[in-house]
């Protein structure tokens, strides 16, 4: 397997309680490599353009309103297959059918509010990656 990165996003239930230090924690101690962050607070636009892919699903316009309630961390990860070691770090959408250990077991409150997001593809890692951050802030 090569070195690949993948984009995490630590969602507002997560940062209201102040937990990201943890998350980053089992992250960084499951063989990834935290190689860009920032906490910003996405707009509707940004979180209606982010999601577009879900735009004719029922949970389309919660999950942005979600989304933009508070603060985010965005960031790129590194390590070998990071799309699938961050999915399985963060295990299952649904807290309640997530394996012990993962972080929306541990942290996670409902399918929603489940304290992480995950590129799910390579391809889509890249184009998400690409929506927050520019080449510069990858540099290095």
């Amino acid at each position: 397997m090569a070195v690949a990165r993948t984009l995490s996003i630590i969602k507002p239930d997560a940062t209201a309680r102040n937990i990201t230090g943890k998350i980053n924690a089992l992250l960084e101690e499951g063989g990834l490599r935290i190689v860009a962050q920032k906490r910003l607070r996405l707009t509707k636009a940004q979180a209606q353009a982010f999601y577009d892919v879900h735009r004719e699903r029922a949970f389309y316009d919660e999950l942005c309103e979600y989304m933009i309630s508070g603060p985010v961390v965005v960031q790129v990860l590194e390590g070998e297959d990071a799309v699938q070691r961050n999915r399985k770090i963060m295990g299952a959408t649904n807290p309640a059918s997530a394996d012990e250990g993962t972080i929306r077991k541990a942290f996670g409150q409902n399918v929603q509010e489940n304290s992480v997001h995950g590129s799910d593809s390579p391809e889509n890692a890249d184009k998400e990656i690409r929506f927050f951050f520019s080449e510069i802030e990858l540099a290095g």
